[in-house]
């Protein structure tokens, strides 16, 4: 079997991505806002930057075929950039207040809901950040329901004197 190099240069290049330092998820992020030169790039890096400041609690991971994913105590959203569209998809979105309007897509499940912003879209920050806290407290909420009752940290009122 004859290959050409391209070929061989793709094998070589997948072989050895191993050897060099993985990047950290907020490097990976830089990356893609800098690769996405329009108005992509500068949505995603806003929505990235809103969610970030919403609390400082928040971690920014990985995942999913080059998503950016923000979580604490549970996924809150992931974000993507589409040809037309970047879309911000909320895991628990159907169980968030939204008095906003922000979601505009994923109505059709049960459990998310998704927020497409096309170019011209201007975001409402204030809204956003107020949307991301809302889920971080359902994140919480959510994990001490399923924390058992004997691993909970008990509080001790401090005795009066």
């Amino acid at each position: 079997m004859y290959f050409d190099d391209s070929f061989r240069r793709e094998r070589k290049r997948l072989k050895n991505w191993r050897l060099k330092a993985p990047m950290e998820p907020s490097e990976r992020s830089d990356q893609l806002i800098a690769r996405l030169t329009d108005w992509r790039g500068k949505t995603l890096a806003i929505v990235r930057k809103t969610i970030l400041g919403a609390d400082r609690e928040i971690i920014e991971e990985w995942k999913w075929m080059g998503s950016p994913v923000w979580s604490e105590d549970g996924i809150i959203a992931v974000g993507n950039a589409h040809k037309d569209k970047v879309k911000l998809t909320f895991s628990h979105g159907a169980s968030l207040p939204d008095p906003d309007k922000l979601f505009n897509a994923g109505f059709g499940g049960n459990t998310w809901r998704a927020s497409d912003f096309f170019e011209g879209d201007k975001i409402n920050e204030r809204a956003l950040k107020n949307l991301i806290r809302a889920a971080v407290d359902y994140n919480r909420i959510k994990l001490k329901k399923k924390t058992p009752v004997g691993s909970r940290a008990k509080v001790r009122k401090a005795k009066e004197r």
